[in-house]
Formats: C-alpha cells, sequence, structure tokens
C-alpha cells in the first residue's frame, strides 16, 4: 500500500518531469523560431548576415546556451547539436584526490570529488574554477517539497546558462539499482550534475541535496559535501523559496564569491 508520503514524492517527481518536458519543448520552439528569424534576416537584407551570424552563434562567451538543465534542475550545457566549444582535455590525475570550495555569501561549501569514477566531471570542474567561471554566480534555484536540492553553477543565474559544452554521464550506478517506481536516494551531502533531461547533457550546473531525495539515476552524482558544507546547504533550504512556493529561488539570496579546486 502506497503512503501519503510516497504518493507525495510520486507527484513531486511526476511535477519536475513534466517541467521537463515543458521546457525542452520550449527550447526546440525557441531554436526553430531563432533560425527561421536568422533566414529570413538574410533574405531581406544582405547587410544583416554578419547580426544572423552572431545569432547564431549565441555570443563569443561560450555562455548563452539554450536549453534548462535539470536536476531536479535544469542546467544548460549546450545540447549535443550546439556545442560551441570543446570540452576541456582531460589533465586531471585519476588516482588524486581534488575538493572543491565555494565561498559563499552564507558560508563555505567544499565537497570532494571523485575523479576516479567521474574524470570528465572533475576535469572540467577544475578547468571552469581555474578560469573564475563560477565566481559571483548566483545558487539560482531551491526545492523544498518531495525533492530537496539547492542548484548552483549558471552563469547566467536563470537556469539556462553553461559553460558552452557537454560531458557525458559518469557514475550513474553509483546510487545502486533504480527500484519500482524508477529512482534511487541521493544521500544528504551528494553533489551531481544537472542536465537538459538528455543523456550526456551536462554542462555547468551542479546541484546540492541538503535531505534525502529520490530522482532517478540520470543525474551524475560525483562529489559529497563535507559537514560545514552541509550545514550551510541546510540553513539555505530551511530558509525557504524567496516566492512561498516549493520550487524556486531561495529566500536566502547564495552568491558563489570565489570557486577553486586544488589537489590533494
Amino acid at each position: 500500500m502506497v503512503s501519503s508520503e510516497q504518493r507525495r514524492r510520486q507527484l513531486a517527481r511526476e511535477k519536475f518531469e513534466r517541467q521537463q518536458q515543458r521546457r525542452a519543448q520550449a527550447r526546440k520552439r525557441k531554436q526553430r523560431n531563432t533560425v527561421i528569424a536568422a533566414a529570413v534576416a538574410v533574405v531581406l537584407a544582405a547587410g544583416a548576415t554578419a547580426f544572423a551570424t552572431g545569432a547564431f552563434s549565441g555570443g563569443d562567451d561560450g555562455k548563452d546556451t539554450k536549453a534548462k538543465e535539470q536536476p531536479a534542475a535544469s542546467d544548460s550545457a549546450a545540447p549535443p547539436e550546439e556545442k560551441k566549444s570543446p570540452e576541456p582535455a582531460l589533465s586531471i590525475d585519476k588516482k588524486a584526490t581534488y575538493s572543491m570550495k565555494l565561498d559563499t555569501s552564507q558560508g563555505p561549501i567544499t565537497f570532494a570529488m571523485d575523479a576516479a569514477k567521474t574524470p570528465r566531471t572533475a576535469n572540467s570542474f577544475k578547468a571552469l574554477a581555474d578560469k573564475d567561471f563560477f565566481d559571483n554566480t548566483k545558487c539560482h534555484r531551491l526545492t523544498t517539497q518531495g525533492i530537496h536540492v539547492l542548484q548552483c553553477g549558471d552563469p547566467k543565474g536563470d537556469g539556462t546558462g553553461g559553460p558552452g559544452y557537454n560531458i557525458p554521464d559518469e557514475n550513474l550506478d553509483a546510487l545502486g539499482k533504480a527500484g519500482a517506481d524508477g529512482t534511487v536516494t541521493y544521500p544528504p551531502g551528494t553533489v551531481a550534475m544537472a542536465n537538459t533531461g538528455a543523456p550526456n547533457s551536462g554542462g555547468s550546473q551542479f546541484f546540492l541535496v541538503y535531505k534525502e531525495t529520490k530522482l532517478p539515476p540520470t543525474y551524475t552524482p560525483f562529489g559529497k559535501m563535507d559537514a560545514a558544507g552541509l550545514k550551510t546547504v541546510e540553513k539555505v533550504g530551511k530558509g525557504g523559496v524567496a516566492t512561498g512556493g516549493g520550487d524556486g529561488p531561495p529566500k536566502l539570496e547564495v552568491t558563489v564569491k570565489k570557486a577553486t579546486v586544488t589537489k590533494g
């Protein structure tokens, strides 16, 4: 017999899946309309060619990506067909230990990255942190009902930003086999990748689990917060969502002032 708590969690998960589908459909419509608009511009005025080209590229900073990444969330690394720049060359030591520290406006959040099991994810995060990619960005999304995560890593701060490339899914079996409901348990302290809902669509957005959360095993778990970091995220979770609902910007604004990745 399904308990009321299990039913509530199931409804929350179904809501997120519907949101993912709607966002994916909206992204496709927007991309199609962009292509049509650019084509019309070229036909109407040859002098608009350079402008249309700029619209196709989304700028030259590699951060203007279209789809929202989902985890429970949405980050947007460009979808595979929109790659603008290559994934960083693998340069980390897969046998070493790496830690990422986020100096945030609500306190420090530090987590160890599993370089052995998620080398390309850890490598990407180190490369981005070394370039100050995460500095002065906001953790833009908090969920407090059914799913308990804080989402960060978007340079645009609205769930649509990314690094301009995708990284593959890794370590998806780390949390065990999915149950009858298609989910696994993401324990408090887990750090996992957000994605667009499609395989291998991670970018720079990630989510921090502050309370036991059940989700499909489709989000790369690549890190574990230390006690102080988890406490910081729990504080943000308790503060609730700014709009008063169960999903939206956190009431306690979280700005990543500095992000660093260290070896050892």
